[in-house]
């Protein structure tokens, strides 16, 4: 297998051959799981959808798991905001994660492991730390890692103990021996919810976010892996602590190959919920069809950073309809298989194998459809459909796409019609005013229906503007 990949941990280009030939595992952090999914998490989820389906043209048989957060302090918080349980809350999020994802054509993982099912594996995993001298109890009940006692400490993010220190608080936090020290084991607070599943020889509480990927990685795909990933800003110190508890537990290599995306930016910051600079998956589709926005998430490399804007989405469906024009000749379930020895699926076969290469595997996709415009081939149309099919594009019937059928804009102007501008402002301050009440729920499931209905809000000091999409 000619495939190269990134290794974060070694920060170069490495050869890729899983530990047993042939079959591929792989571990990927997934969602914690409080609010709707924005355009970072599906670029993040994007980019190992890729790394699946090119495992599997590669002959690969792969188990992909990708985790779901469902206990944690926001998690927590939004509920009580809610009134709700934090399962129903959960619940809810995850339903609308999987709906909105399933329409950028992100196919699902192998298993899709919930946090809150693997709290006595947790516990297991806590167990073994603390025989191995890994794990104090604090005064305050807490459970926490000694990070001084693990060698090799900050080796995937390069950060040393010295740097590490030079920037923290000189107060050490409650319990904690070190401020570098992270929680295994939360002890619960009065006013958190209490789950008779999660007794322990720690008393009442709850795992730390980090223990949590460790033991779900652990028991879906056992000790070792082949890949490891997640977005960029989970390198440190998410999958550092990763790193430290579950070698610290077993004394194995947690994973041979660490990958990480790069961040979508707007306004050249990093889109998060933190900054409230970011848009939801949903607010997106209500103005651009879903392959559109697959398409220009896969013209960027998963590594690097990705700038956000309208005109980078009206060129990707620009770009589509170039290569749907070609496939104007071949129905759609048209023979999809590639035959790798031509010169086009070669290239394009070589760009994937270079660290899943996809803007250079796009650029591979028009040449070809040049060629079939030239040349009318409808064997080179239908190598089109199949390469495009790798990285799931261009599957629709060609005509649907063509006529703008599949355009999220269409609906978009006759939700924009339905509500006048007396309605917008209306819903605009109920939004206002839940957001003061602190029920950002509420906030949230406001915008999304102004999306819905094709208008865009835009929040500053000055108040919230905002702006129809059609």
């Amino acid at each position: 297998m000619s495939l190269r990949i990134y290794n974060t941990l070694s920060r170069a280009l490495e050869p890729f051959s899983p530990i047993v030939a042939g079959h591929v595992r792989m571990y990927v952090c997934g969602m914690t799981i409080y609010d709707l999914c924005h355009i970072g998490h599906a670029r993040m989820m994007m980019a190992f959808d890729v790394v699946q389906r090119w495992l599997k043209a590669s002959g690969m048989q792969v188990r992909y798991v990708r985790n779901i957060t469902d206990i944690d302090d926001k998690i927590i918080k939004r509920a009580v905001e809610r009134s709700i349980t934090i399962r129903q809350l959960t619940d809810e999020m995850i339903a609308a994660m999987h709906q909105d994802i399933g329409a950028l054509a992100i196919e699902p993982p192998t298993v899709e492991p919930r946090a809150t099912e693997y709290v006595s594996h947790m516990l297991g995993l806590i167990g073994k730390l603390e025989q191995r001298g890994l794990a104090y109890r604090a005064d305050n009940g807490d459970v926490n890692f000694p990070v001084r006692k693990f060698a090799s400490y900050g080796r995937l993010s390069g950060k040393s103990l010295d740097e590490l220190r030079a920037g923290e608080r000189v107060a050490v936090p409650d319990g904690k021996q070190d401020p570098l020290d992270f929680v295994l084991w939360k002890a619960a607070k009065e006013s958190e919810p209490a789950d008779a599943r999660w007794d322990s020889p720690y008393g009442a509480g709850r795992p730390g976010w980090h223990i949590e990927c460790s033991a779900m990685c652990g028991q879906t795909l056992g000790e070792s892996v082949d890949i490891h990933g997640g977005g960029a800003d989970l390198q440190f110190p998410h999958h550092e602590n990763e790193i430290a508890q579950s070698e610290g537990a077993t004394g194995k290599p947690l994973a041979r190959f660490w990958m990480h995306t790069g961040f979508v930016r707007l306004d050249n910051e990093k889109m998060s919920k933190s900054l409230g600079n970011f848009f939801t998956i949903r607010e997106v589709l209500s103005r651009y069809d879903a392959e559109t926005v697959r398409f220009f998430l896969l013209r960027a490399h998963y590594r690097s950073a990705l700038n956000y804007s309208d005109v980078h989405l009206d060129d990707a469906r620009a770009g589509l309809k170039r290569l749907y024009i070609a496939l104007e000749s071949v129905a759609p379930g048209a023979d999809a298989t590639v035959d790798w020895s031509d010169p086009f699926a070669a290239r394009f076969k070589s760009a994937m194998d270079e660290d899943f290469g996809t803007p250079e595997a796009v650029a591979v996709l028009f040449d070809l459809a040049s060629e079939v415009n030239k040349t009318g081939s409808p064997a080179l149309s239908r190598l089109l459909r199949a390469l495009g099919g790798v990285l799931g594009l261009l599957q629709s019937a060609p005509g649907d796409f063509l006529q703008g059928r599949l355009q999220a804009s269409g609906q978009a102007s006759l939700d924009a019609r339905a509500i006048n501008d007396a309605g917008i402002e209306s819903l605009i301050a109920q939004r206002h005013a839940a957001k003061v009440a602190k029920d950002f729920g509420q906030a949230d499931r406001i915008r999304v229906e102004l999306a819905a209905r094709g208008v865009l809000l835009k929040d500053s000091a000055g108040g919230t503007k905002w702006e129809r999409s059609v």
